[in-house]
């Protein structure tokens, strides 16, 4: 994997159209904010022994940070096109079936996307995850083995979408 690979952030049409929202909002909302509560904590007086001043200053270190993550997200961001769903990849979602799960349990469902837009509440897994490891480049039917911390266990490709 080269330095390049390491640093390319996947992303989905709409995970790249949250980060600049979130770009937008942390440079014309989130800074311009801090700025006005740092001249008021000036305002106070002493700087010493001034909670607000201190408080304005880390936020405003979070944000430049966060700023500054972002726009590197964004200069090496790869955008998730074209799914192929013949087999698993990024942008997919696959649905699946723990195989030693005899509960007539319709198994689950996962749409694997780079882990920035990672969310497992929404079912959306990172493709650097366990599972999503296992399945990637696999086809409909393929029974897979996911090592995961808690030990291995199997899943049936149901469906790829």
């Amino acid at each position: 994997m080269t330095n390049k690979d390491k640093n390319t952030v996947y992303l989905t049409q709409e995970g790249l159209d949250e980060l600049k929202k979130e770009l937008d909002n942390l440079i014309n909302v989130k800074r311009p904010e801090n700025i006005i509560a740092i001249k008021e904590a000036r305002a106070l007086g002493d700087l010493s022994e001034n909670a607000e001043y201190d408080a304005a200053r880390n936020e405003q270190a979070q944000i430049e940070a966060r700023i500054k993550t972002v726009e590197k997200m964004l200069e090496n961001v790869s955008i998730i096109t074209k799914v192929d769903t013949s087999k698993v990849s990024l942008g997919t979602t696959v649905a699946i079936k723990y195989v030693d799960d005899d509960d007539d349990d319709d198994g689950d469902e996962y749409k694997i996307v780079g882990s920035q837009e990672a969310d497992p509440f929404e079912s959306k897994i990172s493709n650097e995850s366990p599972i999503a490891k296992a399945l990637l480049g696999h086809k409909v039917g393929d029974v897979v083995t996911v090592e995961s911390p808690n030990g291995s266990y199997q899943v049936e490709i149901k469906a790829i979408s």
